[in-house]
């Protein structure tokens, strides 16, 4: 009988801690082949500037244990099983559940969580010493597809002007995917609600400021250009800080910049390779980010105006209760007329053959929608989108980057993405029938149902 060799494991002293990395030699980024190892001793290289995005913050684990290239869970509370030296703060959610998440203070905590196999950092936007008042102001600006990159840089330096104008300091960086960031740190007076008021007031003063560039429109069919995500700053929402490496194939990094560097920046200059040299001569651009506090009140006064003008709030994200003066959670197509009566307009679209529900469920619609890929990851449901686009060179030639709809969806422990195309801008009698997914990934298979409630 031949025994399985144990794994190796290697010790690394950081700031006066041992801390042991499994597995060090696991490719986490099969493109390139960087290992974990090569993951870890990035943040350290990096350390003074992640831990300025994440020190003190309680923080979610997206754990990605087989790599880049393998799916990835949410783990919201601290493994049991810990070092001593692993600080932790009981969190309550929208949901009414708590739990206990990590917070990291120092490199030696930083190293040990991306152990576990975590590729970027998601903190919250408040301190472990006071969760009710957050302290940063996040402006997530989320291409539609299609969108080019000038036209993001665009709207952020837009958005700088916009927060300039209201007396708070941005702060830019990369995603280190498809969008780009700005955070702003606030004095820690405003609950949550009342900084996503903020958000949402600054997201239409960025519209009303570039309406052909940007939106503030939350349902994906309003869309156009570049979303200011108003809803990152719920509670319970995080993002990836900075310096955070993405899971992308060439392992870009969320890269803070320079103002005067954002117009003509490329994200993709920014990687696991490149970041380290790049923080090493120029320093942290995010240095004094913590000095720059800024008051809440005069985009609160604002979004008072938009009240006052019968502009009032915006949808939540779907896991939230319904909140007092939001407007009905349904998308504007799907809506019912005042009539007393309720109607049931539009039809609910075929399903790809072999699949039992279509591409909105069992719900109608009156937009002619048909479905492309159900996927693990984004980047296969784009590859299938690629196919598709190459087999319907002439339909595509009809559709605008706002037809193109990218859902993320959640599954039992991890996220899995869906492309759908609206053909309304498409001739009716050029409009392709529903066929089979270019990726077809169910992220069900393999769990039983649960027992009868």
């Amino acid at each position: 009988m031949v025994s399985a060799m144990p794994s190796r494991k290697e010790v690394l002293e950081v700031a006066g801690r041992d801390v042991t990395i499994t597995n060090p030699d696991k490719v986490f980024f099969p493109r390139t082949g960087h290992t974990k190892l090569d993951l870890v001793r990035f943040y350290l290289a990096v350390a003074n500037g992640a831990l300025q995005g994440v020190a003190g913050r309680p923080m979610a684990l997206k754990r990605f244990v087989n790599g880049a290239g393998g799916e990835f869970f949410f783990q919201k509370r601290a493994p049991a099983s810990r070092p001593e030296w692993i600080e932790t703060v009981e969190l309550s959610f929208p949901s009414g559940r708590t739990a206990h998440e990590i917070v990291v203070r120092d490199a030696a905590q930083l190293a040990w969580i991306v152990n576990l196999g975590c590729i970027d950092l998601n903190p919250h936007p408040v301190r472990a010493d006071d969760l009710d008042h957050p302290d940063e102001l996040r402006v997530d600006l989320d291409p539609v597809p299609g969108v080019d990159w000038s036209q993001i840089r665009d709207v952020a330096l837009v958005t700088k002007e916009v927060l300039n104008g209201f007396g708070l300091i941005g702060w830019p960086k990369t995603s280190g995917s498809r969008g780009f960031h700005v955070y702003c740190r606030i004095e820690r007076r405003w609950t949550f609600p009342e900084v996503r008021r903020g958000a949402l007031a600054l997201a239409r003063e960025v519209e009303r400021q570039a309406p052909d560039l940007a939106t503030s429109k939350w349902w994906k069919e309003e869309r156009h250009g570049v979303f200011v995500d108003y809803n990152q700053n719920a509670k319970d929402r995080t993002v990836a800080s900075a310096y955070s490496v993405r899971p992308t194939p060439d392992a870009r990094v969320s890269a803070p910049l320079r103002w005067d560097e954002v117009p003509d920046c490329d994200p993709g200059a920014f990687t696991i390779d490149s970041v380290p040299e790049r923080f090493a001569t120029i320093g942290d651009p995010s240095e004094g980010i913590d000095e720059s506090a800024g008051s809440l009140e005069p985009l609160l006064e604002l979004s008072a105006e938009h009240e006052a003008a019968g502009l009032g709030d915006a949808p939540w994200p779907p896991h939230f209760a319904k909140q007092p003066g939001e407007p009905p959670r349904v998308q504007p197509s799907k809506r019912r007329g005042g009539s007393s009566r309720p109607t049931r307009e539009g039809v609910v679209p075929p399903p790809a053959p072999g699949k039992t529900s279509g591409p909105t469920g069992r719900r109608r619609t009156t937009m002619p929608l048909i479905e492309i890929a159900r996927a693990a990851t984004e980047e296969e449901a784009r590859a299938g989108l690629d196919r598709w686009r190459a087999r319907h060179p002439d339909v595509w030639s009809y559709l605008t980057p706002a037809d193109v709809l990218v859902d993320s969806l959640r599954g039992r422990h991890t996220t899995w993405t869906r492309i759908r195309l609206n053909l309304r801008n498409v001739p009716v009698a050029e409009r392709p029938k529903q066929e089979a997914l270019e990726v077809d990934y169910d992220p069900w298979e393999g769990i039983e149902p649960g027992p009868p409630g």
